[in-house]
């Protein structure tokens, strides 16, 4: 037996529940994967409030987790009992003491990471790598605009737009949060609660506006987003945190300069195997060196689920976060 959060009902917080579960053995082609570290990530509420439905109820929540394998089903060959590793899953259930994985998902965890570094940088780390190099492919100094800037995918991001060498405009609600993106490579840190961003981007750009947004908050910021793109410039929307953007009219991008407008997600990015390891690989590359150091600042037990998620919706955390089983 093994222990799993899962909801029976969409809701808040309190939906979630600590239960006990079977522990199956792995089918051909999968692995059992104990888990030391669980990712936790915006998406997560998604699923727990319906925004994004899930297969069916009762259901596991969680998309992100790093362990040790356990056992190994019948046809996997090049991974052995006892290899550290890490994952994400399309399927959420990761917010559990076990996994049962398709093997060719998993990732080898290098020495030099931790399991969660792993677990707290996977899904962050590997959107933040299609984002800048695939989605739009951001060079040396150009400059764009990043909303959430000290979240845990925005630290990332921040971070690795530094190594890059571009420069990077951050919305952020406090002068905390504005402090903490600025030491991960922020150049221009905006609280928006204090001043409108759009006239701040700009200032900044004198007037040109940037090539780029990605934006992970939604709703709030879609609009007055397109106002701080050039022409032909490109709107990244990649989150919902505030909800979903209402519907518009296509002729607003003609009037606001051509502008184009994606809605891309992580896990078409990385469907092919060798996608996902190149994708993985290059960003723990990038721990390895130091270039992006994943700052993990909270930590809850699976039984205290509920709480990581009251933190994450109200805005408290900072950087990373995790379960630990």
């Amino acid at each position: 037996m093994s222990q799993a959060v899962r909801i029976h009902e969409t809701g808040g917080p309190e939906v979630l529940r600590l239960e006990t579960v079977d522990l199956p053995e792995p089918g051909p082609g999968q692995a059992r994967v104990r888990h030391t570290a669980v990712g936790i990530n915006y998406i997560d509420t998604y699923h727990r409030t319906g925004v994004y439905p899930l297969p069916s109820l009762p259901h596991g929540l969680g998309t992100e987790a790093s362990g040790v394998v356990e056992a190994l089903g019948s046809g996997v060959e090049d991974l052995a009992v006892g290899a550290r590793v890490t994952y994400i899953s399309g399927v959420p259930g990761t917010y559990a003491e076990h996994g049962l994985v398709p093997a060719d998902r998993l990732v080898p965890i290098p020495d030099d990471v931790t399991d969660e570094v792993a677990a707290a940088a996977l899904l962050k780390g590997m959107t933040v790598e299609y984002l800048v190099r695939r989605t739009y492919r951001v060079t040396k100094g150009e400059t764009v605009l990043l909303h959430a800037a000290a979240g845990g995918v925005g630290l990332i991001a921040c971070q690795w737009l530094r190594e890059i060498g571009a420069r990077v405009i951050g919305t952020v609600s406090t002068e905390e949060k504005a402090a903490i993106a600025e030491a991960h490579g922020c150049t221009h840190p905006i609280v928006y609660t204090q001043e409108d961003f759009v006239e701040r981007v700009r200032e900044i750009t004198g007037g040109a506006g940037v090539p780029v947004v990605y934006d992970s908050v939604g709703a709030s910021t879609f609009e007055k987003s397109l106002d701080c793109l050039e022409p032909r410039g490109l709107y990244v929307g990649f989150g919902n945190a505030s909800g979903k953007p209402p519907p518009f009219d296509m002729g607003l991008l003609a009037q606001k300069g051509s502008l184009f407008l994606t809605r891309p997600t992580l896990f078409d990015y990385v469907r092919a195997r060798r996608d996902l390891l190149a994708s993985a690989n290059h960003l723990f590359g990038l721990i390895g060196t130091g270039e992006i150091k994943i700052d993990v600042r909270q930590r809850w037990p699976l039984a205290e689920a509920a709480e990581a998620h009251r933190a994450l919706e109200s805005r408290q955390t900072v950087g990373a976060s995790v379960l630990v089983p």
